[in-house]
């Protein structure tokens, strides 16, 4: 059984309540007023709504933490080591279209490490959680990212650049060399999930470029209690220093050859 601290419940229920304003959003979708930030890039009011409920049941029950999350402005708090760091709906694009893949991502941060984090799939209600030296976990399942050790049986996923993106042509070479080794590569719109479900072991490796912390925070610490090996692409600085992240199951020897093809495809 997990040994939830203080902290994770927080997290917790300031995730399951703002899923039920998003499933309430998700199933009224063509009422959403949406501006678009960019092209392919938008924010709703679905979004705006949850990131309300989460920033108030956070800040409520720890007002020293800092905040950090996609939609609002950042705060120094009074504890200037410790913030939240929130995505209030990662897979925004797909809950617009109506496909039922995107979650809830909070994480926290202690002197500039990440000590817990959830990500809540309220779809499927799948609630990917972990803590530093906890273990990471789904629901009441312990987690370990998977041993596959053939390149031939491996999943892997990213993201792929949409409009005028300078890494398009990036992600597509890293494709496109990777492709031929492996059993498959998918693009499922939502970097948190992708993260949660490398240390799953449902996918065996993950990468994209250009992330914000709020897209990876919390599969940063899912990743590492799971077993896996992360890093940033640029390997001399940190994935939430450069937006940047790569990650694999525990096999040194995968890990070597993921990395080697996703790095010698990046110029």
């Amino acid at each position: 059984m997990q040994n939830n601290t203080a902290n994770l419940n927080i997290m917790t229920k300031a995730a399951r309540k703002a899923s039920k304003s998003l499933i309430r959003d998700f199933n009224e979708i063509e009422k959403l007023q949406v501006v678009s930030k960019k092209a392919g890039d938008f924010v709703s009011k679905a979004d705006l709504r949850a990131e309300k409920i989460i920033k108030e049941e956070l800040l409520s029950a720890r007002p020293s933490y800092g905040w950090c999350a996609e939609e609002s402005q950042e705060i120094e708090g009074e504890d200037p080591t410790r913030r939240w760091i929130v995505d209030p709906l990662d897979g925004t694009t797909n809950f617009l279209h109506g496909i039922p893949h995107w979650a809830i991502s909070i994480a926290l941060e202690h002197k500039k490490e990440i000590v817990a984090g959830i990500i809540y799939d309220p779809i499927k209600d799948e609630l990917f959680s972990a803590q530093k030296g906890g273990g990471s976990w789904l629901n009441e399942q312990r987690l370990r990212v998977s041993n596959r050790t053939t390149f031939q049986e491996m999943l892997f996923s990213t993201g792929i650049p949409f409009g005028q993106n300078d890494n398009l042509q990036n992600s597509l070479s890293s494709i496109g060399n990777l492709m031929p080794s492996c059993s498959g590569i998918r693009r499922n719109g939502a970097a948190a999930l992708d993260l949660a479900y490398v240390a799953a072991g449902r996918f065996d490796g993950f990468w994209e470029q250009n992330l914000s912390p709020w897209d990876m925070a919390a599969g940063i610490i899912l990743v590492k209690e799971a077993g896996g090996i992360l890093e940033s692409i640029d390997m001399n600085l940190t994935p939430l220093e450069t937006g940047n992240i790569i990650c694999s199951n525990n096999q040194e020897t995968v890990f070597k050859k993921f990395s080697e093809i996703i790095r010698s495809s990046i110029h």
